[in-house]
C-alpha cells in the first residue's frame, strides 16, 4: 500500500485523511477508510516510509544497532496525492488531520496542497501525536459517517485532540534532545539527581511532568493517571504504546482495565515517533469520545 493510499474508500462524502505518526492500528484506518500519508525514517542513508516498508520492529532493530537516525516529514506532493486519491473515490470534502505543528512541519506540507487539492481540504493541526491524534483522527472518521458537515468533522477532531492526555516515559532522554523535541534544558531537569522523567505532550510540546526515581514507580504513574482519568469521565478512552517489548504496556493496561472495567487499545508507536523517543518506550493516551455527543453530529 503507497502513503497515500486507503484500503477502502468511504461511501460518504467527507473522507479524512492523516499521518503515520497518528499510530493507528492498521484495522481501524481500513475500517473508517482513512487515508495514511507516511513520514519517512532515514536509517544510514537509505530513507524509509514507515508503515509501507518499514515497521517499529525494523526501527528497533536500528535503534539496538546504533544506527545512524534521522526523520523527515512528507512533501506537499504527497499530501497531494492523497488528496487527489480522495476526490477520485469520491470525496466531496477532505478533512487532513495531523500531528502537533509544533513538532513537525507535516501539518504545514498538508496546508500547503490542500491549495492545489481538487476538492476543499480544511487541514487541523492537532496539537498532540500518537493516538492522541488517532483518537481525533476516528472521531472525525464517525462523524464523516453520520453525514455532518466538514466544519463538524473538523470540530470533532479538535474537540477529541483537546481532551486527550499523553504521558510517556523513556529510557533515556538523549534521542528527544538530539532530536529537537526536547530542549537541553529540560533534559537537563528530567535527569537531575538520579530521578528519571515522565513526559507529557503540552500544548503541543514535549514536557517533563513528573521526576521519579525507579521505572517502576513510572509504570505505577501511568497506571495511577489513567484509573484517575476514569473516575473523572465516563467517556475516557485508553490507548498505550511500546517499542520493542510490549511486556511492560500489557501488564500496565491489564491494572487499568481491572481496576476501570474498560478496554485499553495496545498499539505499537509509529516509527517516526520512536526514533524520536527511542527504547523503553511506554506510553498512556487518555482522551474523551466525543464523536456521538449532540455537537459533533
Amino acid at each position: 500500500m503507497s502513503p497515500a493510499q486507503s484500503n477502502r474508500a468511504p461511501t460518504w462524502d467527507i473522507h479524512v485523511v492523516t499521518d503515520s505518526t497518528a499510530s493507528l492500528p492498521p484495522d481501524l484506518a481500513e475500517r473508517w477508510g482513512i487515508r495514511i500519508v507516511a513520514l519517512q525514517v532515514v536509517i544510514d542513508g537509505t530513507a524509509y516510509q514507515e508503515g509501507v516498508d518499514l515497521t517499529t520492529d525494523d526501527l528497533t532493530a536500528a535503534l539496538d544497532r546504533h544506527a545512524v537516525l534521522t526523520t523527515s516529514q512528507p512533501t506537499a506532493h504527497a499530501f497531494a496525492e492523497a488528496y487527489r486519491q480522495a476526490a477520485a473515490a469520491g470525496a466531496k470534502h477532505i478533512v487532513s488531520i495531523h500531528l502537533s505543528g509544533a513538532l513537525s512541519g507535516t501539518v504545514h506540507a498538508a496546508a500547503l496542497a490542500a491549495r492545489t487539492s481538487p476538492v476543499p481540504v480544511e487541514v487541523v493541526d492537532s496539537r498532540t501525536v500518537a493516538m492522541g491524534l488517532g483518537f481525533a483522527v476516528l472521531a472525525a472518521a464517525r462523524v464523516a459517517a453520520q453525514g455532518a458537515s466538514s466544519a463538524v468533522v473538523a470540530r470533532a477532531a479538535m474537540t477529541t485532540a483537546t481532551s486527550s492526555q499523553a504521558v510517556f516515559v523513556v529510557d533515556s532522554l538523549d534521542h528527544l534532545r538530539r532530536g529537537g523535541r526536547l530542549s537541553a534544558a529540560a533534559a537537563a531537569v528530567g535527569t537531575a539527581l538520579g530521578l528519571r522523567p515522565v513526559l507529557g505532550v503540552r500544548g503541543g510540546r514535549v514536557e517533563v511532568v513528573h521526576k521519579i526515581r525507579t521505572r517502576a514507580a513510572m509504570a505505577a504513574r501511568l497506571v495511577e493517571s489513567g484509573i484517575s482519568a476514569a473516575r473523572r469521565s465516563d467517556d475516557v478512552r485508553f490507548a498505550m504504546h511500546y517499542l520493542g517489548d510490549d511486556a511492560a504496556v500489557r501488564a500496565c493496561a491489564a491494572q487499568i482495565t481491572e481496576a476501570t472495567g474498560r478496554e485499553v487499545l495496545i498499539t505499537p508507536v509509529s516509527a517516526v515517533l520512536g526514533a524520536h523517543v527511542g527504547p523503553g518506550l511506554l506510553a498512556l493516551i487518555t482522551t474523551e469520545d466525543v464523536a456521538h455527543s449532540p455537537t459533533t453530529g
